[in-house]
């Protein structure tokens, strides 16, 4: 009996090695074809792709900021590009290469994205801060960098805090946060978006220096 069971296995992993190597000769590898123009296709929907995502991510941003018309010319290049792309990958779903230039080019047009948005897109971020201790120096301190705050006095649950909020270039923000929690360790902060800001401190010494 055990010679007989292990007989059986034995023919049961054969079967599955042998099932396994079918299933890749002939669903998947054959279906990969490293050709030239194979290559060339695969890097166009990769670029197309990656174009269309990062495009993508800008265009939401304008969304927010409400810049209808620049988001409107974006959306429609989007899905220009989104149409060839799809139509690239659709004709051969099988096609292994295609198909992972196509998801690569997704991600890595997300995260491209988001880098644009970061370094290049301009628009401003309202700073809130609420600290219990030192909230006149903390202002001092925003002051002292170059960016208007106001300060407010409110109740907490143990008692008065100082409530400052700054608008400020998006650009600014980290460099900010940096330095407060460097100064005072115990504020807490929260930044929101500032989607059109009117006049104001920050307007006039934008206007000053143009």
């Amino acid at each position: 009996m055990f010679i007989r069971g292990d007989i059986t296995q034995a023919t049961a992993i054969a079967f599955r090695q042998t099932t396994l190597q079918y299933v890749l000769e002939n669903c998947f590898l054959e279906h990969v074809v490293m050709s030239s123009e194979a290559i060339l296709l695969a890097l166009a929907i990769f670029a197309l792709r990656f174009l269309n995502s990062a495009l993508a991510t800008v265009r939401m941003i304008m969304v927010t900021q409400h810049r209808r018309w620049l988001s409107s010319v974006i959306a429609t290049i989007e899905a220009v590009i989104f149409a060839v792309t799809v139509a690239g990958v659709v004709n051969d779903l099988t096609n292994i290469l295609n198909l992972g230039a196509y998801a690569f080019g997704f991600g890595f047009g997300s995260y491209v994205g988001i880098m644009i948005e970061e370094r290049f897109i301009t628009g401003f971020v309202a700073v809130n801060i609420i600290t219990p201790n030192d909230g006149h120096s903390t202002a001092e301190l925003i002051r002292s960098m170059g960016h208007a705050v106001t300060e407010t006095v409110g109740e907490g649950r143990d008692g008065q805090v100082c409530m400052l909020r700054s608008v400020i270039n998006r650009r600014d923000a980290p460099g900010m946060i940096q330095h407060i929690k460097q100064t005072n360790t115990d504020a807490f902060i929260s930044v929101e978006e500032a989607r059109a800001v009117h006049r104001g401190w920050l307007r006039a010494m934008r206007a000053q220096k143009s």
